[in-house]
């Protein structure tokens, strides 16, 4: 797991603009009315409040920004020395110091003012002491500008240096400039270095990670050394060093035994022997790189003098501290990132060699008795001496001789074209690997699809035959057809006949007119569509023996649709007061009818019906059936009428930011509804 993440240190302001940002805040977060005629202790409290304000927000932004960096003497040795090598650890801590001792003097003058503001007699007194107090406090942050742009600088590229955990199983790639290391790294890992035909063009560590046996690895890709004095050494050398010096890793010393890379085997020999100390008790392999240009066995015999010498010196570094090591496999390895021919094998080594040591290292601790206690390991005993090999059917056997026998025969599409002429001339066949039934069938022509239909089913040889033979019956039938043809025609009729053809012919054209006459009245029109009431099963008797058998009282219904059926004529309406039981009105019925109609009896006006009264044609059961669709109807509508929606159809979307509320200039007062 990273322990160090330093992307997340705060944003460190210029002086000018910490100045702004306090003041600023505490212009907006303390009160801003004060008047002279405000008793003196009121006027006291006001001022101290600022400058307690004021100091405790300079107190809070500058302690942020020294615990947020980080304690060189407090966190692992490797960023220690790399912090110190990239910023020079002096400067970094005096301008931490610098800040500290900022905070201190704010705070002082604070205390001090605080004290001067208890004793002060008036308005332009106490201001005064304000304004000189929060006036020194920025004179104090504008005299710590540089090294709050100093420590910006540092965040900025603190935030851009690669999260490397120094406690993980590590893969350190180190050597001469310009001899692999970023190509093998981009190999082996998703990492991006870029890779350029001159030297130093990894400037910084990049960090990559792989896979090995189911644990992830971490590679670190250093810039090239050169071999010269430590002191001489610039600050993209320094990097390397330090991680070579602090991170237990796998160290793979790249060689360039090619010469390609502008140093001789010699100058890397050199390089190797004058920074061997840091190889100590790290597992250390020698990768020969860039074989495709010149392989090991073709170089000379100092050059491979040289090679063993190094080889002797990384054999010695195994696991323990010069001890000698029981094999020398994964100590010196050959590689070209070009072809990639040997990388894996080169990575699989450097895993399996650290994975070795950190097991062997962790055997030797304390700990490990601890956990040897838990386990128990159980080791079966023999019963008796006979052995029991595994059994593998004969079928299965067969099948796997047949399948290498198979592995061994098969030519390769590259051989076959060689064999048959090369490029250009051999055209592989794409169908020669189908599965089919019969074997023959593969290079059969493919049938041409049109419209969804293959084309050859539609095609046949004998078609002209079958055409033929399709006229020919058809003949055949048109004749049979005349044949058989009848007409009413007077000449095939005799004279009686004639005249009951002609009898029939009248009756049907009056038949037809006398139905055109009726259809185009409106008395003639049924209430119920024809082709729907052939049979005359809709009456008024079926509907009143329906009704009946619900519980319901036919007659007002079946005097409703008859009504309806005749059509409306004028008539005299019937009061309803005289079903109530009310004496009515005595008319006499020798009275004219203009009196009648003077006297307005039988357009009497009605009377309000209550809301669970059934109206006949409602089709409800009773007034209880009535109410309840009432109650039903009204809590549909009340989600509707509490949204303010005109109908189920209603899809305005209202304005949801008023005008009048949200423009213009804002009035004294709070804001909080907005």
């Amino acid at each position: 797991m990273v322990q160090y993440n330093f992307k997340k240190i705060t944003v460190v302001p210029n002086g000018k603009d910490f100045i702004d940002i306090i003041l600023s805040r505490t212009q907006r977060q303390t009160p801003t009315v004060v008047h002279k005629g405000y008793a003196i202790s009121r006027l006291r409290q006001f001022y101290m409040r600022k400058v307690k304000y004021t100091q405790q927000n300079f107190h809070e932004k500058l302690s942020t920004i020294i615990d947020e960096f980080p304690r060189l003497d407090d966190i692992h040795p490797f960023y220690g020395d790399l912090l110190h090598v990239l910023y020079n650890k002096d400067h970094y801590k005096l301008a931490l110091g610098q800040i500290n001792t900022a905070r201190n003097l704010i705070s002082k003058i604070a205390k001090d003012y605080v004290k001067l503001l208890k004793y002060g007699d008036s308005l332009y007194r106490c201001k005064s002491l304000k304004v000189a107090a929060l006036g020194r406090m920025c004179t104090v942050i504008k005299r710590i500008g540089p090294s709050l742009a100093y420590l910006e600088q540092i965040r900025q590229h603190m935030a851009r240096l690669p999260s490397i955990d120094p406690n993980t199983r590590t893969m350190l790639i180190c050597g001469y400039p310009n001899v692999g290391k970023s190509s093998f790294m981009n190999k082996i890992t998703r990492a991006d270095v870029d890779v350029q035909p001159y030297a130093f063009t990894t400037k910084s560590l990049f960090v990559g990670h792989t896979d090995y046996k189911y644990l992830r690895y971490q590679v670190i890709d250093t810039p090239g050394i050169l071999d010269r004095p430590f002191e001489d050494r610039n600050i993209i050398e320094m990097c390397s060093i330090t991680a070579l010096a602090h991170l237990r890793a796998a160290v793979l010393f790249f060689l360039d035994i090619s010469g390609s890379c502008g140093y001789s085997i010699a100058q890397q020999a050199a390089l190797f022997h004058s920074i061997k100390s840091l190889f100590m008790n790290k597992p250390l392999i020698i990768v020969c790189n860039k074989t495709d240009l010149q392989p090991l066995d073709g170089i000379s015999e100092e050059d491979r003098k040289l090679v063993m010498e190094m080889k002797a010196e990384a054999m010695k570094t195994v696991i323990g501290q010069g001890g000698e090591p029981t094999n020398e496999e994964g100590v010196l390895l050959t590689m070209s990132t070009l072809t990639e021919d040997g990388v894996i094998a080169v990575k699989n080594a450097a895993c399996e060699r650290l994975l070795n040591q950190r097991v062997e290292l962790k055997m030797k601790s304390k700990k490990i008795n601890d956990c040897l206690n838990r386990f128990h390991v159980a080791l079966p005993k023999a019963r008796d001496q006979k052995e029991r090999p595994a059994c593998i059917p004969q079928a299965v056997l067969e099948a796997k001789a047949k399948q290498a026998a198979e592995k061994e025969k098969r030519k390769t599409e590259k051989e076959l074209e060689d064999e048959n002429g090369g490029a250009g001339v051999y055209s592989a066949s794409l169908r020669k690997n189908y599965i089919l039934a019969n074997d023959e069938w593969k290079e059969d022509t493919m049938p041409e699809i049109l419209d969804g239909h293959n084309v050859y089913d539609f095609i046949d040889p004998d078609i002209l035959l079958r055409l033929e033979e399709l006229e020919r019956e058809e003949g055949l039938r048109q004749a049979e057809e005349e044949g058989d043809d009848f007409e009413m025609d007077g000449q095939e009729l005799s004279l009686e006949e004639q005249e009951a053809l002609a009898e029939i012919r009248k009756k049907k054209s009056l038949l037809i007119q006398q139905h055109r006459m009726k259809k185009s009245t409106a008395e003639s029109r049924p209430v119920v569509p024809r082709k729907f009431d052939t049979d005359r099963k809709f009456t008024t008797r079926r509907m009143g023996r329906q009704l009946s058998s619900l519980g319901l009282d036919p007659s007002l219904a079946i005097s409703r649709a008859r009504s309806k059926s005749r059509g409306r004529k004028r008539e005299r309406s019937v009061d309803k007061r005289e079903g109530d039981g009310r004496d009515a009105m005595d008319i006499d019925d020798n009275q004219a009818s203009k009196k009648l109609r003077l006297r307005s009896t039988s357009r009497s006006r009605s009377l309000s019906r209550p809301p669970g009264e059934v109206i006949p044609g409602e089709g409800l059961k009773d007034s209880a059936q009535k109410i309840k669709a009432i109650k039903l109807a009204k809590k549909s509508v009340l989600k509707r009428n509490k949204n303010a929606r005109r109908g189920e159809a209603d899809r305005v979307i209202p304005t949801l930011k008023p005008k009048h509320l949200f423009s213009g200039k804002r009035s004294i007062g709070k804001t909080q509804r907005r």
